[in-house]
């Protein structure tokens, strides 16, 4: 879809009309967006992290952390805030799932935090109501992007009824939709399974998932990496890759496919039906049974993505 423009109202004086004068200029609508991520774990979250904030069309309102070490990683979405210098509020979520064990309890990433500036300390216990409250404070024009465990989403819509119908849109990293030849339990849904159940029953008029079939379309060996990461903004999110180099030989973009759908709606294509969640067998608990045509169609999933079109979109606001 061809990005739309409207009149920013600021003069740009790097611009001169046909007389010489400073002009008023276009700029591309911005998105707000709210970004909820367990970034230090997965490489993915700080790439996809890295994209917002270069991303020209993007109005990060603030970041909230989940899963264990949630200080630790705000400590990380700081540091690479500081690093775009934008002063981005974060606050630390929830630590811990909703019912059963912590799969999750370390940021390793955080190990690199000594070479980058960042803050360090953030307000505790609010991070709910810091989303709650800005939510309220701009009905309707808020995208909801949570790439991580769904612990943070599942309090907010507990605390809020009338957040669903408030939020644009709610777009998940979560699932496992078009493969169907063994159980696959998707890591976001599987480390809070009875969170996800309550945010897929969520009554938002855009509620989208990009699952990890798709998602695992979309990847990049070390050397790619190493390559390609070594400019501006992806610097330290190259230092915190090298971490994650320690168990993987790639970055698998999970979490910034599902970022880059917000403002290039041909990289994914997309299609209605049903998503339930699996909580009586332990074992799978998390699940997605997808239904597809289902009536009603309460949900949007991604059945097909043009990587080349992905890495294109992601890699050309680094530019």
């Amino acid at each position: 879809m061809a990005p739309l423009y409207a009149n920013s109202g600021k003069r740009n004086r790097g611009l001169l009309d046909r007389e010489g004068k400073a002009g008023y200029f276009a700029r591309p609508m911005s998105e707000k967006i709210l970004l909820d991520t367990d970034i230090g774990s997965d490489i993915d979250d700080a790439v996809c992290l890295a994209y917002l904030l270069a991303q020209p069309r993007c109005q990060l309102l603030g970041i909230t952390t989940v899963s264990g070490q949630v200080e630790e990683r705000a400590r990380l979405a700081s540091a690479l805030c500081r690093h775009a210098g934008q002063e981005i509020p974060v606050f630390p979520g929830a630590e811990s799932p909703l019912l059963g064990p912590q799969r999750q309890p370390e940021a390793p990433q955080a190990q690199a935090l000594e070479r980058w500036p960042h803050q360090q300390h953030f307000p505790t216990g609010q991070a709910v109501e810091f989303l709650r409250q800005t939510i309220r404070a701009n009905p309707g024009e808020v995208t909801l992007l949570a790439i991580g465990p769904l612990t943070n989403v599942a309090l907010l819509l507990a605390a809020d009824p009338e957040i669903p119908r408030l939020l644009k849109r709610l777009v998940l990293m979560c699932g496992v939709f078009a493969l169907r030849r063994a159980p696959l339990v998707e890591w976001n849904a599987g480390c809070d399974p009875h969170a996800a159940a309550m945010v897929y029953r969520a009554p938002v008029a855009v509620h989208r998932s990009i699952g990890l079939d798709v998602t695992m379309q979309v990847q990049l060996e070390t050397a790619q990496v190493r390559q390609r990461f070594r400019v501006g903004l992806l610097q330290p999110v190259l230092d915190f890759a090298e971490i994650w180099f320690g168990h993987s030989p790639a970055i698998t973009f999970h979490d910034p496919l599902a970022a880059t759908t917000l403002f290039d709606e041909g990289i994914c294509s997309f299609a209605p039906g049903q998503v339930d969640i699996e909580l009586s067998a332990e074992r799978v608990a998390g699940l997605t049974h997808w239904t597809p045509k289902a009536q009603p169609a309460p949900h949007e999933v991604a059945l097909r993505v043009d990587p080349e079109r992905f890495f294109s979109h992601y890699f050309s606001v680094f530019s």
